[in-house]
């Protein structure tokens, strides 16, 4: 019994040591471009090179070289608090992007630190062509980059495996010679007797339990959160044409932002505002225009909305939309009549329009464009954008990113629970000339006093869960 109870122990032993060997932090590119992704992205740029909410990382090296590696730690897992000790280039930092306040990652390790800064020099090595499967070669007065040593963790817990199985083995044999000089018969288990009991079956129920249920919550955790989600569009619209070269305002087309929960997706007739008169691209041409024009109806040919629209053939349809694009070809080349590159041309653009504009469940042209959502919470939670665009003031860039540097937009920031939380601890409520919060007497008064310098969306009652869950 002893020798049975005592190899079951071992083996509980080695099995949990080597767990927690394979699953013990390590410093690798590849997981600091998941920490990036998760906990940087929202207010760093991807390139490294640009300043974005925060600063470009691609200048740490320099700018943290004289400090000691641990103040560098230190003001990423808590600024303000690397600020109010008077930190020269916390301080500096703070005076040039203030009010924004860096949002504090006390959670992240020396090793988790490390890993992020590994992938930022990978990205200023290599920019986009950075992989995540080894490291690039640093250049002058850039920080190497440490390899992965997930194959010494493997190759430890292989050897651990098989020690216990050895001594496993050596104790059945202790157990035999026992029973031998004892003169009794030995009653011990073979080691396929072992694995196969009560204990170990129960031991293996209750790991795949725990690792089903880590599984489970951590993916229903990501649903609907897809950082850098950036599905291809039925229309290649360009935020960084409209919204960065002609600094059209978000709020133009997604004017619900300022008055609903939604932000919408603008309707066709919003495009319609300025593609009445702008009806060559300048990527594009008429190909991606023309699928707005056949969406609602409207004949740029004519400048005027077909008559009984909803009621036409694909084929007549095909002769407006077709004649457009072909009038359009014959007066950019000069040409008189089409020619084969021409019709090529036109047939190609006609294909994408029927393509883009048409699915198994929309089967006619005619309209609204079925464009593919890039952010989705889940119903539980309530969000609501007049909230925080007309009443709290935020830039829109605060949650989606540098959307005017965005050919196609992407999912920016990791919409957790925890960056929205973060969020509400640090940012501080506009309370002057804002009409909404003049209810607020006690912080008015407790401001003007000097009590407080400053009110954050928590003081508010940011952080109760009815505030955001039904």
């Amino acid at each position: 019994m002893i020798c049975n109870a005592l190899r079951t122990n071992i083996l509980y032993t080695f099995l949990l040591l080597a767990f927690a060997l394979t699953s013990s932090a390590q410093v690798s590119v590849d997981a600091g471009k998941t920490i990036f992704s998760n906990v940087c992205a929202s207010c760093h740029a991807k390139d490294m090179k640009t300043a974005a909410t925060g600063p470009a990382l691609a200048g740490y090296a320099d700018a943290w070289g004289e400090y000691p590696r641990e103040e560098l730690y230190s003001w990423i897992r808590n600024s303000q608090a690397l600020i109010a000790a008077g930190h020269p280039r916390a301080t500096q930092l703070w005076n040039d992007y203030k009010p924004t306040v860096m949002t504090n990652n006390l959670g992240l390790t020396d090793e988790d630190i490390e890993s992020v800064l590994a992938y930022v020099d990978c990205k200023i090595v290599n920019g986009p062509e950075c992989t995540v499967v080894g490291p690039p070669v640093p250049g002058p007065g850039e920080t190497a980059i440490k390899k992965s040593n997930s194959w010494m963790y493997w190759l430890i817990f292989g050897l651990l495996a098989g020690l216990a199985l050895f001594l496993s083995r050596v104790i059945n044999n202790m157990g035999r010679i026992a029973a031998a000089k004892e003169g009794v018969p030995y009653t011990g288990k073979t080691l396929a007797q072992t694995l196969t009991s009560k204990s170990m079956i129960t031991f293996g129920i209750f790991a795949l339990v725990i690792l089903g249920g880590y599984t489970t919550v951590t993916r229903a955790m990501n649903l609907g959160r897809q950082q850098a989600y950036q599905p291809e569009q039925p229309i290649e619209f360009s935020h960084e044409t409209h919204a960065g070269l002609h600094k059209i305002d978000c709020q133009y087309c997604h004017d619900g932002a300022r008055r609903s929960k939604h932000a919408v997706i603008p309707a066709t007739n919003t495009c319609m505002n300025c593609h009445a008169a702008i009806k060559v691209g300048s990527e594009h041409g008429t190909a991606e225009l023309t699928k707005i024009y056949a969406s609602a109806g409207y004949d740029p040919s004519t400048n005027k909305y077909i008559e009984n629209y909803d009621d036409m053939s694909q084929e007549d349809i095909k002769k407006i939309f077709t004649k457009w694009i072909g009038d359009t070809y014959m007066a950019e080349e000069g040409l008189a009549e089409l020619d084969n590159e021409g019709k090529r041309v036109v047939e190609k653009q006609w294909k994408g329009l029927v393509s883009s504009l048409t699915n198994d469940q929309k089967k006619k042209i005619q309209g609204p464009i079925e464009w593919i959502r890039v952010h989705n919470l889940p119903d539980h939670v309530y969000f609501s954008h007049a909230q925080h665009v007309t009443v709290g003031k935020l830039e829109c860039q605060q949650c989606h990113g540098p959307v005017e540097e965005m050919d196609i937009v992407e999912q920016h920031a990791p919409l957790s629970m925890g960056w929205c939380i973060n969020c509400h601890k640090e940012t501080e409520v506009q309370f002057k000339d804002n009409e909404y919060y003049q209810s607020y007497m006690k912080y008015h008064e407790e401001l003007a006093s000097g009590k407080k310098d400053k009110v954050t969306v928590e003081d508010i009652g940011g952080l109760e869960c009815q505030k955001c869950h039904y």
